[in-house]
This record gives C-alpha cells, structure tokens and sequence, in this order.
C-alpha cells in the first residue's frame, strides 16, 4: 500500500476552508494533517471535504485556539490524544490505518517571544511539553509510525534563512533543539523531509509580518514529518508546496508532503 501524507499549521480551519478545499483537490494526499484548526471538532466543515472524498476524521478541537485533526480518504480509527504538560490544550491525536500504521499530529506550544522560562511561562510551557513528549515515547517505544505536526521549532542551521541572527529567537534556541533531538531519540523518530532533501535551505513557514515574503524569504522550517525507524525506508518523495504560502487568505504555513510504501 502506498499513501501520501501531508501536514499543514491551517491557523483556522473554517476561515481557510477554501484554500484546504483547493489543496485537497488539486493536489490530493490520502491524509492530512491540520494543525491550529481554532475550532470545536463539530464545527470543522467535514461536509466540504467528504465531498472531496475525505470522508474519515479523527480530531480535538478548542474555540478558538489550538485544535488538530486529521482528514483521511483512508478509513482511521483514533488510538489516543495526550495532553502533555497539562496544559488543557488540544495539541495531540493519534490515529491508526487499516494496515496498522499509527501518525501521530502534534501542535507543539510557540514558546512565546523570549527564550527564557523565568521570564516567559510559555517558553516553559514549551520545554516542559517537549520533556514530556520524550518521556511518553521512551516509556512507549513506538513502531510503525509517523509523527507529523508544526513542532514549532527548526532544529538545523539549514533550516532558517539566518542561523546566526536566530540563535537567540525562540524556534531556534539550542535548548529547544537539545529538546526536540532528545524527542527524535527518545522514539527512534527519523526526520523523513530531510532524509529526502539533505541539502540547501528549506522553510515550512514565513512570518505575515513580511510585505513580501516571497522576495524576503526569511522562512523556518517549523513542520515535519518523521518516522519511526523500522518504517524509515519506506518514505520517499518529500517536498514543500511552497505556492499554498501565496494563495488567497494564506496560513503563514505551507503545507509538508511525504509518499509511504508500507
């Protein structure tokens, strides 16, 4: 069996329904993931998208903030959604594939402006909620799965368009790459978008504070897609449809694509 995946921070389901619309009909992965839906679960437009035969979701949602779902033509069954660091937040859910395959999609917290917990509780919040996401996968030893999400953090020097100018900017911190690649070990988790596009800069997300993104090109990679090591050869033809970042009423985000022959 053969799938396409794709993982996409939405930043409100309901108000881009258009552009999710237009992504899955013209480049139509078997399974997506969203991220920072901003929406109860029942208020997600699922009629629109079963339409577009995406008849099968599993999701948490919050008014407002926060919230994952994930869209599938696949039939999937929810196996668990977490609430690390307790922080009340619908950041996680878990579903499994007929043919046994578990993805996990993550909203991992911002982290705030400063890059100091004594100083910023979110950035707290965040290095808790990554020791935690550690702990859960040691503890569980995950196999046949993949983990996708913005995880909100861009861990190589290649994956921001200034390593030197972000040491000290949240996203990009040593501490919370130190915590992110203790996560990736902690689950045997293989970064697939870089297993396939090794080299040259790579960016998932451009900030709205830019006039014109494009030329500027100030980008991070922020979302990823991994997995787990028995399952990492099966991954291939990754890329990032950069075009969705210029579509009408963007997310700041561009959707991650991965292909698995399992």
């Amino acid at each position: 069996m053969s799938f396409t995946l794709a993982t996409w921070n939405i930043n409100s389901v309901r108000l881009r329904e258009p552009i999710v619309c237009k992504l899955l009909q013209e480049e139509a992965p078997d399974v997506l993931c969203l991220q920072e839906c901003k929406s109860p679960v029942e208020l997600i437009p699922m009629e629109a998208f079963a339409a577009l035969g995406y008849t099968h979701m599993v999701a948490r949602g919050q008014k407002g903030y926060n919230g994952v779902a994930i869209l599938s033509k696949l039939p999937i069954k929810e196996v668990g959604a977490e609430d690390f660091a307790s922080l009340g937040h619908a950041r996680h859910i878990a579903g499994q594939l007929e043919n046994g395959v578990t993805i996990h999609n993550f909203y991992v917290p911002a982290g705030g402006d400063v890059p100091d917990r004594e100083k910023n509780e979110k950035f707290g919040q965040k290095l808790d909620y990554l020791t935690e996401m550690r702990d859960w996968f040691k503890a569980s030893s995950p196999k046949k799965s993949i983990l996708v999400g913005d995880l909100n953090i861009a861990p190589l020097e290649e994956d921001v368009w200034d390593h030197k100018k972000l040491l000290k900017i949240v996203s990009h911190t040593p501490i919370e790459v130190e915590h992110f690649n203790d996560v990736m070990a902690a689950g045997d988790w293989h970064d697939v978008t870089r297993a396939d596009i090794s080299e040259g800069k790579l960016y998932s997300w451009w900030s709205y504070r830019a006039k014109d993104w494009d030329a500027a090109d100030k980008g991070r990679r922020l979302d990823h897609v991994w997995a787990t090591g028995d399952i990492k050869a099966a991954a291939h033809s990754s890329r990032v449809l950069r075009d969705a970042r210029g579509w009408e009423k963007p997310s700041d985000h561009a959707p991650v694509f991965a292909t698995f022959d399992l």
